[in-house]
Parts: C-alpha cells; sequence; structure tokens
C-alpha cells in the first residue's frame, strides 16, 4: 500500500480553501480547493495521518482505480479483473453505492451490483448495506472510477460530544470558523452562548495539540496493508502544554452541565472554564486580547426572528463595553440580526447548515 493515492477531503460547501489551508499545515502535498472539498496526494500514511489530524474535513475518500466501459458486460468484465486485494480485505463486508452521469451507463443500482458481484466472485469479500466500508462506484461519460470512504462515521463525531442543546454546531464547522478567524492555538477563546461548548472545546483541544480523531475508529483499519502500530503513533503525538483560558457560558444551566461532561471526556477540562450567565452578566476575563466566537439562535432555526434583535443588540453593546481589543464571530443565516449588533461586520461565504445557509460575520479589533 506504498503507492501514490489520489485523495479528496470532503468539506462543507464555501470552506474549502479554509480547508486548502489546513492541509497544507498539516504538509499534505499541494492541497487545490474544488468545489465540495480539497485534491491532494499521497501515500496510505497521508490518509491516515489526513483522518486523524484534519479539524475541518468532513471525511477523507480515496481514489483507488478506473477504467472505461461502455455497458454493464464490459463493467462486469473489468471489474473482475480489478486488482481488488491491493486494497480490501475478503474477511470484512462492505457497501457499494453507484452514481452514473451523461454515460451509456445509466442504471445505478444494476452498476452496482455487477460491481458487487465482481467483488464477491474474486475476492470474496461479503456484501452489506450495513457495512462500515463504503466503496463508491463513479461512472461519468463512460469512465469507471472507484473510489474508498476511508473514514467511516462523519469525521465530525470526534467521540466526546454525547450530550448536545438545539441545533447544535458541528466540530468541523467550528474548527473551520475558528481558522477563517485567524485563531492557531494561541489566542482565548470565549463563547457567550455556548450550548454544548463545541467552540470552546475545539478551541482548547487545538491549542493542546490533541489529534481530533485520538479517539475515534476509522474505515481504514479495514483495509489490506493497514498498519496499526504506524497509526497508533500517529495518535499519540505528545499535547502541548496549553493556558486555561477557553471559556464558555449560557443562561441555561444544562447547557453548562453538558459542556461540562464533554469537555471531560474531551480531556481539555482543566484549561476550560463553563459558567452559567446571561449575555448581560458578561465579562471580559483576565486574558490577553482573544476571538469571542458564538452560534446564537436565529429565526429560521429557532423562535421567532423579531425576539431575537434584543438578543444581539445586547450583546453588541457588551461587545463594545467589555471586550477592547478582542475579535468577533458570529454565526447566523439572518444578516439583519448581525447588524442588529451594532458592530462592523464581514460576512464570509455561504455555508450549509441544518437546511439552512449560515455565515460567519467577523469584526474587526473591537
Amino acid at each position: 500500500m506504498s503507492q501514490r493515492l489520489s485523495i479528496f477531503l470532503a468539506c462543507l460547501p464555501g470552506l474549502e480553501p479554509v480547508l486548502a489551508s489546513e492541509a497544507r499545515a498539516l504538509d499534505l502535498p499541494d492541497p487545490r480547493p474544488v468545489p465540495g472539498g480539497v485534491e491532494t496526494q499521497g501515500g496510505w500514511p497521508d490518509v491516515w495521518r489526513a483522518n486523524i489530524w484534519l479539524r475541518g474535513a468532513s471525511r477523507v475518500l480515496v481514489r483507488i482505480g478506473s477504467f472505461r466501459a461502455m455497458h454493464l458486460a464490459q463493467l462486469d468484465k473489468r471489474a473482475r479483473k480489478f486488482p481488488w486485494s491491493e486494497t480490501l480485505r475478503p474477511d470484512i463486508p462492505l457497501r457499494v453505492e453507484a452514481s452514473c452521469t451523461r454515460s451509456r451507463i445509466y442504471h445505478q443500482k444494476a452498476a452496482a451490483q455487477r460491481v458487487e458481484r465482481a467483488i464477491t466472485e474474486t475476492l470474496g469479500a461479503p456484501i452489506s448495506a450495513e457495512a462500515a466500508l463504503r466503496l463508491m462506484v463513479r461512472i461519468e461519460d463512460d469512465l469507471v472510477t472507484f473510489s474508498l470512504d476511508t473514514s467511516g462515521e462523519g469525521l465530525h463525531k470526534r467521540g466526546h460530544k454525547q450530550a448536545t442543546g438545539k441545533a447544535p454546531l458541528r466540530e468541523t464547522m467550528a474548527a473551520a470558523f475558528l481558522r477563517q478567524m485567524g485563531f492557531d492555538g494561541s489566542q482565548p477563546v470565549l463563547d457567550p452562548m455556548c450550548g454544548s461548548g463545541t467552540f470552546v472545546i475545539e478551541a482548547a483541544e487545538w491549542a493542546a495539540r490533541l489529534a481530533p480523531g485520538r479517539a475515534r475508529s476509522f474505515a481504514f483499519e479495514h483495509l489490506a496493508g493497514f498498519d496499526p502500530d504506524a497509526c497508533a503513533a500517529l495518535r499519540a503525538a505528545p499535547p502541548k502544554q496549553a493556558l486555561q483560558q477557553f471559556f464558555g457560558f449560557d443562561r441555561d444551566q444544562g447547557a453548562i452541565h453538558n459542556s461540562v461532561a464533554n469537555a471531560e471526556r474531551a480531556g481539555v477540562a482543566e484549561i476550560t472554564q463553563f459558567a452559567c450567565q446571561p449575555i448581560s452578566a458578561l465579562r471580559r476575563p483576565d486574558t490577553a486580547p482573544g476571538l469571542v466566537m458564538v452560534n446564537p439562535p436565529y429565526g429560521a432555526r429557532l423562535g421567532n426572528t423579531k425576539l431575537l434583535y434584543g438578543l444581539y443588540a445586547a450583546l453588541g453593546e457588551v461587545m463594545r463595553a467589555e471586550f477592547h481589543g478582542w475579535r468577533l464571530g458570529l454565526v447566523t443565516s439572518e444578516r439583519k440580526l448581525a447588524h442588529a449588533t451594532g458592530l462592523a461586520l464581514t460576512p464570509g461565504p455561504l455555508v450549509p447548515h441544518g437546511g439552512l445557509k449560515v455565515q460567519l460575520f467577523q469584526s474587526g479589533l473591537l
């Protein structure tokens, strides 16, 4: 498994340049943003490293080969000659998903069945709709491309956020927004409406150099040639001593309870602080200036938009009064609510979230 692979790092549309920047910082070769993600190349150790260490990717896909096929019989014949044993194991079940675009083979289910039969009859691997390992067959302009989803569950599932509130922000999105704000692990981060603590915990893990995938399993562990010792070494990179400068507040005591529990499971309880209080009680912490990151409720997501203008206005007031020298990053689907803060905010690209399109609105120094 030492060949050069075409690797695709998937992410939410609108966040491709951010993920490319992160991939570059992780020394992945020549990352190029494309619609829906980032293209790069590398060996299998790079695939493992991308899964374990990237914070903004939603999953890591690997292209394992391609050929042309004009009809189902040709697809069947060439799929039987494909070197499946180089990547797949005969004892590990997998599921096959096919898509057809502008091709003479147009029946997706039939295409998937031909590939499934080729794999079971040549390699012996069982096919299961519930299998964790997924093979994607893409047929476009008569070119058949095989790709493996090496992540399994989405990479936002770090393994520690067991308790969530309403409309939670995914860890991958929070990480991307932190990077957009210029966060590098050294700045304090405060969330005045922290919910389950996603922004705060993600920033604290980043500062402590804890791999986001350190506590979870991946689909690539079931591929041929997987090296568990090398992968364990990637997970076990020594953490960095970080300051206790990551703060979360919420008016809901249940949310604070969830945040504390999630931070303990993530191993960052010692560098995070959570407390139950409303926006009106928010005060600047005794730290260097940093980032205020907040994902407040917005009308299409939670409640009535008209009732939320006062909340956003209050947030703007406390930012001006208490957070001189800090910067605000505000996530919302409602531009008018962002303007209700009274702050000069610059909107970022639209990003899909829970059926809506949200934006990160950034302030300059307050």
